[in-house]
């Protein structure tokens, strides 16, 4: 079967590997239908993702059909349209027991520490697997796993009804962030330095819009909030810049969720900290967000609303990283799909 693996840096190969089989009783067996392509496997294919074990099947975010079951299985029969969780965690350390899993000390990503989801079947315990309605097409169902890495960042800002939400970067996590937050009742001002990306945002729902090129992303939110500044601030980019603006832009007792993993050394003061008594809330991967984001999905309250915009045969695949690596602005999610 074919099967994308990166070998090194810019060495990526469409391979022919063994097909998994049913060894023990309770091994599930999914035919992967679509994977869509995130930044961290870019950084992978680039040299610059420091988590990842090479050589190495890309892909955490897929969705599939189960293919095969162990005799023991019984919460999962053949041809159900399955949601494939990527994490997986040792239950024992603190972080689990603060129920904090996407911490773990121990853990594990499919794509990133194991192979993952680039491939035409894999081998997934039944625990990383969640059911989705049969009517939810592929491109759209694949969407799920970074629908989850909004709802986690949302929920460790604490967002919901009428409170104000800004969030730094229009690329896919701040459009799914901003969809989500929406979909949780708050108000939110999105900024890029991207029109066209803003304007994508306007139609799926913020409230402002901000191109920091043009604009004082400090002075906006003041007159947004009539003085108030922001509940809640999400850092979708990641940068050092951003990171340090969050605290400016946060109001009293606001929440701020920096969602990047630059290892940049940021100088910031401890005043607007303690003056405003602001939380700064690490967001990793996800916590327990599979099940209600589905649920979202199958009620069309989160959905692809153009999202997916880009799709490539995974023999295409070298393709579809070198549009996501020269032409990142025509790729707000760029998913392979598996034709047979």
């Amino acid at each position: 079967m074919l099967a994308v693996r990166v070998y090194g840096k810019e060495d990526m190969r469409v391979v022919d590997v063994p097909k998994p089989t049913i060894d023990n009783p309770t091994d599930i067996i999914v035919k992967v239908k679509a994977v869509g392509i995130c930044g961290s496997d870019k950084a992978i294919y680039n040299g610059s993702n420091p988590f990842v074990e090479l050589p190495r099947v890309m892909g955490h975010e897929f969705v599939g059909e189960i293919a095969e079951t162990g005799k023991e299985v019984t919460e999962f029969t053949i041809g159900d349209h399955v949601v494939v969780e990527p994490i997986s965690y040792d239950g024992k350390c603190y972080a689990c027991r603060q129920h904090m899993p996407n911490a773990c000390a121990n853990l594990k990503v499919l794509g990133v520490h194991q192979d993952g989801g680039m491939q035409e079947y894999i081998k997934v315990p039944a625990k990383q697997l969640h059911h989705i309605n049969k009517s939810v097409p592929w491109t759209t169902a694949v969407l799920s796993e970074p629908y989850t890495i909004a709802g986690n960042a949302t929920t460790r800002g604490e967002v919901g009804l009428s409170k104000t939400v800004v969030i730094q970067g229009a690329g896919t996590i701040g459009q799914l962030s901003l969809k989500v937050a929406k979909a949780k009742g708050a108000n939110v001002l999105i900024s890029d330095v991207a029109q066209e990306k803003l304007a994508f945002a306007k139609e799926n729902g913020a409230d402002e819009i901000v191109n920091v090129k043009n604009e004082d992303l400090v002075e906006k939110v003041k007159q947004w909030t009539n003085g108030a500044m922001a509940n809640v601030v999400i850092d979708a980019v990641g940068a050092p810049s951003t990171f340090k603006s969050c605290l400016e832009i946060a109001g009293v007792a606001g929440r701020v969720v920096p969602m990047g993993f630059s290892t940049a050394p940021v100088t910031i003061t401890q005043q607007p900290i303690m003056q405003k008594q602001l939380t700064i809330c690490g967001s990793r991967h996800q916590t327990f967000q599979f099940e209600p984001i589905i649920h979202a999905i199958e009620d069309n309250k989160l959905g692809d609303d153009g999202m997916v915009n880009q799709k490539f045969n995974i023999k295409d695949a070298q393709k579809a990283m070198d549009l996501m690596n020269n032409d990142p602005d025509k790729a707000r999610k760029i998913v392979l799909l598996f034709d047979n």
